[in-house]
């Protein structure tokens, strides 16, 4: 394959967290598990490396004297194999950054289609450093620092842009090469496999879990330097708080059937027994059963008993949204997992509790007869670094739990697909981005005839 022409400016970097080792016989590029020893050098590619260990050059910067040629094909070798990042310049300034975390494939043979645009995956957006095209399948992503370029990402071939038709042409190259444009809009809607999947999931699913395109997971304390840290309870709502009755556990573990009982029992509710609802005790027993945090320590709460959790931190808080039961006023509460209270939040008919209701018909129940919504919260401050794909796997957990505990109790349960989190927000008066609704499930006295 011909070398690739890039402007003289173009600069070439060793990408993240690769190393290149130097000697008189050759040199070793590093980046475990992957390595590749490079023979057969000469003196000016030998000086070339060495250059680029002390950053970012210009292919005539590398040269120092020698063989420019033989750098440049140097350079196309380490870029074709990934070892390379790579910022295009033109005019003085930088245009765009190719920049791996995986192996790239071999460069297209065959030129691009006039009908080739933007995958309906790829995803632009900022981020402290401009903008950063990605990709949840590609090797690559791709910088854009000269926002000129921006309006070339809607189709390369009527685009209206002052810079060069060479510099267009080599960026609808490279952007085929990274895996960002497919050659026919069309392809990716007729396809099963890609139409089945959103971008939004997909790049959700790359981004969390493990592989070249994941996410670095933090320690749990990654912001204790830079931030305050949230405090180990939530503050608490300013309503006169309802006191819950404590069960006795030890009665319970005398009395409760067999787990293999409660599998075998455990089916959705979607017919409450309206007449003879959920009582104040029966919840607290529930609560207390499956949310109850046993200490709270500096800096994040000790898991509840029932779950497990990452580090024992617990990032959850339970918001019972009452409508029917024995001995506690309609509306929403926040439950205190360490005092075992209920405090009010919001009225029952307010709107957001009323738009957080609005889903329970979806369920198949009917929504004038539901006793009892238990809505599941999620401090993303004090789960601090834990990937928002590992709560809502916590979520699962939790569901669980309070299905089972609640079948061993004889309620009945119908989990809740999901649930309006701007509503939750607005009800609870607190800020998204510092807890959000994760997950819903409806719990009451099961129909009779069950």
């Amino acid at each position: 394959m011909s070398a690739v022409i890039y402007p003289d400016q173009t600069r070439y970097a060793l990408r993240a967290g690769v190393t290149c080792l130097t000697s008189a016989a050759g040199a070793v590029l590093l980046d475990p598990p992957r390595n590749e020893r490079l023979s057969d050098l000469d003196s000016g590619q030998l000086q070339a490396l060495r250059t680029l260990n002390q950053g970012p050059a210009t292919v005539s910067q590398l040269s120092a004297g020698s063989g420019t040629d033989d750098v440049a094909g140097l350079m196309d070798r380490l870029t074709d194999g990934g070892w390379l990042s790579i910022t295009v310049r033109d005019g003085g300034r930088n245009l765009y950054s190719i920049r791996p975390f995986g192996q790239p494939p071999t460069r297209p043979a065959t030129r691009l289609p006039w009908r080739a645009t933007l995958s309906k995956f790829a995803v632009l957006h900022r981020d402290s450093d401009g903008f950063v095209l990605e990709h949840p399948r590609s090797w690559c992503d791709v910088r854009i620092h000269d926002p000129r370029l921006l309006s070339l990402l809607d189709g390369f071939g009527a685009a209206e842009s002052p810079l060069a038709v060479s510099i267009k042409s080599q960026l609808a190259a490279d952007l085929h090469w990274c895996g960002f444009l497919v050659a026919d809009p069309d392809d990716e809607e007729q396809d099963f496999a890609s139409r089945s999947w959103h971008a939004a999931d997909l790049w959700f699913h790359r981004r969390r879990t493990l592989g070249e395109r994941s996410t670095p997971f933090g320690t749990p304390t990654w912001g204790e330097q830079s931030f305050p840290q949230p405090p180990a309870r939530k503050p608490n709502y300013p309503g006169e708080p309802v006191p819950l009755a404590t069960p006795d556990l030890a009665a319970l573990r005398a009395t409760d059937p067999t787990l293999t009982a409660v599998f075998e029992e455990l089916h959705a509710n979607r017919a409450p027994d309206t007449p003879a609802p959920i009582t104040r005790n029966r919840l607290a027993e529930l609560l207390y059963r499956t949310a109850h945090t046993r200490t709270a320590g500096p800096g994040a709460e000790s898991a509840a008993p029932s779950d497990p959790s990452g580090g024992s931190g617990y990032e959850f808080e339970f918001y019972p949204i009452v409508r029917q039961v024995a001995g506690l006023t309609p509306g929403m509460y926040h439950y205190n997992s360490v005092d075992h209270v209920l405090r009010p939040v919001a009225d029952l008919d307010s709107p957001a509790v009323q738009r957080l209701l609005r889903p329970l018909s979806a369920t198949g129940a009917d929504d004038a007869a539901s006793q009892l919504l238990l809505l599941l919260a999620a401090r993303t401050g004090t789960a601090q670094q834990v990937p928002y794909a590992d709560i809502l796997k916590r979520v699962g957990v939790v569901m669980q739990t309070v299905s089972l505990a609640a079948a061993a109790m004889g309620l009945g349960t119908c989990a809740e697909g999901r649930c309006d989190t701007t509503a939750f927000a607005t009800a609870a008066g607190v800020d998204e981005l510092v807890e959000c609704a994760v997950g819903s499930i409806i719990v009451g006295s099961p129909a009779r005839d069950r």
